[in-house]
């Protein structure tokens, strides 16, 4: 490959409207959560898209999963005021009732959890974090709760703007005590009246059953190379809001990137994949994963949350290798890729990581300085989540850089090394995660 057929895909795709086509067939789907029809038309969408791209063999291939349908949910104050504020369950919720004392844990760290001695009670948690902490996932604000003997869990956002977070509260599973979100500013009332004794009615109306979802995948490069690079999005999203930003972003960034390694010659084989499931405990990656040689990829590519805003962020999860490619492709193109070496487990990398396989996970930030690196989801997971928040020159910029990326992993002289098991295990331990990621459910049992 010369450097003007490098030059001329990039070209082409700095006036390609493709990305925001498919954001925009995605966004206007009624719903796109896991395991419903809207998700499964969704990937219809997504295969659509990477065939026009000139993805070869696109295949739709089938899952089980554990599908959840959202009833109606409710939340009063009966003691010392009657007062019913606007909420919303969390995926995987159970159906139930609960009257109960209403308990404040602060941010829901496993400390403010434990000292709140919550047993019996419905716990409120913002979705925020402390600033001296890692960033704290809902499952594992969750899992502390259930662990302490909460009757129900309530998350409050910590974003203005009367937006209650949905999120799901446990992977592919139900969960064991009824949980819902509400919004910062009811949140504010809740946590006063914690604090005056009282008394709060939720009631959570919910289905779970037995469902399908499905990945989409094809491939790039040679056929028969003895390795593969995998870059994958996840399509679905929560039923809230349009999804425009979690992930319909992501998959825009995919698609764009799809589309300008078609032009080129590849050394390796890549495999380009559009996921479902994600959002309710990335079962669509787990089957991905499932279904390849693992021992063949020499790298996997997150793209989630990507396309969002002006700058790229590159999540390289313990492998110095990796964050050698991010900086060599910054510098390079000349733009700015803002890395962050510490791995975590809550998106489509992690089936891939945890067997060793070198990981990449996309994401982007805020250009303005004070916004660079802000914690917390912003408006995803809420009804906010809409397509006017998009910019469609991040999709291509985004996609140019997510190509140069994959095209570095793709064309390297040797592969990454594997990140081992013992590093990953130590990296999160570093961090404080492990009683976090065992309460979520999510620490594997070999590294006990």
């Amino acid at each position: 490959m010369t450097q003007t057929e490098l030059d001329r895909a990039l070209g082409r795709a700095w006036r390609d409207d493709a990305p925001w086509t498919v954001l925009s067939r995605l966004a206007e789907l009624p719903t796109r959560l896991g395991g419903h029809e809207g998700e499964r038309r969704a990937a219809d969408i997504v295969a659509e898209a990477l065939d026009d791209a000139g993805v070869r063999d696109v295949t739709r291939r089938s899952f089980p999963m554990t599908r959840w349908t959202r009833g109606t949910a409710s939340l009063s104050v009966t003691d010392p005021v009657e007062r019913s504020f606007e909420t919303v369950a969390l995926p995987y919720s159970p159906a139930g009732e609960v009257t109960a004392d209403l308990v404040d844990a602060g941010y829901g760290t496993p400390e403010e959890i434990d000292a709140a001695a919550v047993d019996g009670s419905v716990v409120v948690a913002s979705t925020d974090t402390p600033p001296d902490r890692r960033f704290l996932h809902r499952m594992e604000k969750y899992g502390h709760a259930v662990d302490a003997g909460a009757a129900a869990f309530v998350f409050a956002n910590h974003v203005e703007g009367q937006l209650p977070p949905t999120g799901a509260l446990r992977f592919d599973a139900a969960g064991e005590v009824p949980g819902v979100g509400v919004s910062k500013e009811a949140g504010a009332w809740l946590t006063e009246y914690a604090d005056r004794g009282a008394t709060v009615r939720l009631d959570v109306d919910a289905a779970i059953d037995s469902g399908e979802s499905r990945n989409v995948s094809g491939v790039l490069g040679p056929a028969d190379a003895d390795e593969e690079v995998v870059v994958l999005a996840h399509y679905d999203a929560h039923d809230v809001g349009e999804g425009a930003l979690d992930n319909g972003c992501g998959v825009a960034v995919l698609v764009g990137a799809a589309r300008i390694l078609a032009e080129l010659d590849l050394d390796c084989r890549v495999c380009v994949a559009g996921v479902g499931c994600e959002e309710l405990g990335l079962m669509g990656s787990e089957a991905l994963a499932d279904a390849l040689d693992l021992d063949s990829v020499r790298a996997v590519v997150n793209v989630d949350g990507a396309g969002r805003f002006r700058d790229l962020r590159a999540f390289t999860h313990a492998s110095d290798a990796m964050s050698e490619v991010v900086k060599r492709v910054g510098d390079e193109s000349g733009h700015p890729v803002r890395e962050n070496p510490e791995p975590h487990p809550f998106s489509d990398h992690w089936p891939f990581l945890r067997d060793g396989v070198p990981a990449l996970q996309l994401h982007s930030d805020r250009a303005s300085a004070d916004t660079v690196g802000e914690r917390g989801r912003g408006w995803t997971h809420t009804r906010a989540d809409t397509r006017d928040k998009v910019d469609r020159r991040n999709l291509r910029t985004h996609a140019m850089l997510a190509a140069l990326l994959v095209r570095e992993l793709a064309d390297l002289d040797a592969a990454l090394p594997r990140v081992d098991a013992a590093t990953l295990r130590g990296a999160f331990r570093e961090q404080a995660y492990e009683s976090g990621m065992r309460a979520a459910g999510v620490w594997p049992d070999e590294w006990d």
